[in-house]
């Protein structure tokens, strides 16, 4: 009976054993560095196919299937074979402005190995090698982290992030270059402020052109063509232009200075000419009844004195000349009697003189003063014309003053 019984369970073993449906098991490659494990087995877990290749991962590995990072708590997808590879962790060492420190990574690049330690990267940052620089064996990167600053230009406020060594760098870097004349503040070569605070001037310079007049002036020329004492205008005057060069500079749209550059003549002004006479003419007349010879006539305003009727409190009865005061002494201006000192002239209603004293005279009129004694004085005061009597001087004073 007992053998019956065991005949049965055996049968039923045999018969529950050949129900059992069938494992397949796949082909899973597993490479580590120059290390190529070979496994045959139905497990998809990856930290239990690292454990039949006895392969230990530090956590800083990772494992790769298709190239991309796997987690080893999942298992792997369906499929007939698996090439696994193991990515070890390389020594990344981080050099900053404060320090350095090393990193132990297994990221592709360098730019996943910084985020990966925490670390947020910005575009402005500054990193060499570059983010996308591939990770294949220990490492030295230098990174300079980029810095939030306000750039204060065309009357906005900018908030720009900057790793640069200099003011002009970040500016360039951020697109607000200074271009032509532009300021800023600090200046382009500058390191970049710790306040964070950069200030643009913006400077524009613009050059004008301005016409100005250049006013002629008047000068005589002698002409032997005319009579003594009479006047001509041989070339009228012509006003000249300049053309002038003005600077202006402007900061931020407003006016901050001007600067007068060159002035260039474009046409000279042309003198006015006035022709004044040297020809002597002798001519011949009678003056109250009286025949005489003259070479010059002139019209002049007279006035009388005498020795105590010189307009001071003292009585003078001297002449520059020496003569006594008297009738038929005549004063003039000191430059006339510098010329005519001793000079016939013959005066209407006074007679005969000499030119032998001088006066005061006035300063819009010809003028002469008739001296007379104290005793026979009579005041002659208004216009008249005198008469220059023969013979012609040597030395003549062509144009005549007024003082």
């Amino acid at each position: 009976m007992k053998s019956f019984l065991r005949l049965i369970l055996a049968v039923v073993v045999f018969s529950t054993a050949s129900c059992q449906p069938k494992v397949s098991q796949n082909a899973i490659q597993i490479v580590d560095g120059d290390q190529v494990y070979t496994l045959a087995t139905a497990e998809r877990l990856p930290s239990k196919l690292l454990a039949e290749a006895n392969i230990s991962l530090s956590p800083t590995d990772r494992l790769l299937y298709l190239g991309q990072s796997i987690p080893l708590d999942q298992p792997l997808p369906e499929a007939k074979s698996y090439t696994l590879q193991v990515r070890r962790a390389v020594a990344l060492t981080l050099v900053k402005p404060d320090g350095q420190q090393t990193i132990q990574t297994s990221a592709f690049t360098v730019g996943q190995a910084l985020t990966e330690a925490g670390i947020s990267l910005y575009a402005a940052d500054r990193l060499d090698p570059p983010a996308e620089a591939p990770i294949n064996g220990p490492l030295t990167v230098t990174y300079t982290p980029s810095r939030e600053y306000t750039v204060s230009v065309d009357g906005k406020s900018l908030v720009i992030r900057s790793a640069a060594a200099t003011v002009g760098q970040a500016l360039a870097q951020a697109g607000i270059p200074l271009e032509g004349l532009d300021t800023s503040l600090p200046s382009e070569s500058a390191l970049l402020p710790e306040d964070g605070q950069i200030r643009i001037t913006r400077v524009v310079e613009t050059v004008t052109l301005s016409q100005k007049s250049i006013p002629f002036t008047s000068r005589f020329e002698a002409s032997a063509d005319l009579e003594l004492d009479q006047q001509s205008l041989l070339q009228g005057g012509e006003p000249g232009l300049a053309m002038s060069r003005v600077r202006i500079r402007y900061e931020d749209g407003q006016e901050v200075g001007r600067q007068a550059e060159s002035e260039s003549v474009v046409r000279p002004a042309l003198d006015r000419v006035v022709g004044f006479g040297t020809k002597v003419v002798i001519r011949s007349t009678s003056v109250d009844g009286v025949a005489i010879q003259y070479w010059r006539a002139l019209r002049v305003y007279t006035t009388s004195y005498s020795p105590c009727r010189s307009g001071g409190e003292r009585c003078y009865y001297g002449t520059s000349s020496g003569k006594l005061v008297q009738k038929g002494v005549v004063a003039v201006v000191a430059r006339w009697w510098a010329y005519m000192v001793g000079q016939p002239i013959y005066v209407p209603g006074y007679g005969y003189a000499t030119i032998e004293d001088i006066g005061g005279g006035f300063p819009d009129r010809y003028w002469i003063d008739l001296g007379w004694s104290d005793s026979d004085y009579q005041p002659m005061t208004g216009w008249t014309t005198i008469y220059f009597l023969t013979p012609v001087p040597d030395k003549i004073l062509y144009t005549l003053p007024y003082r």
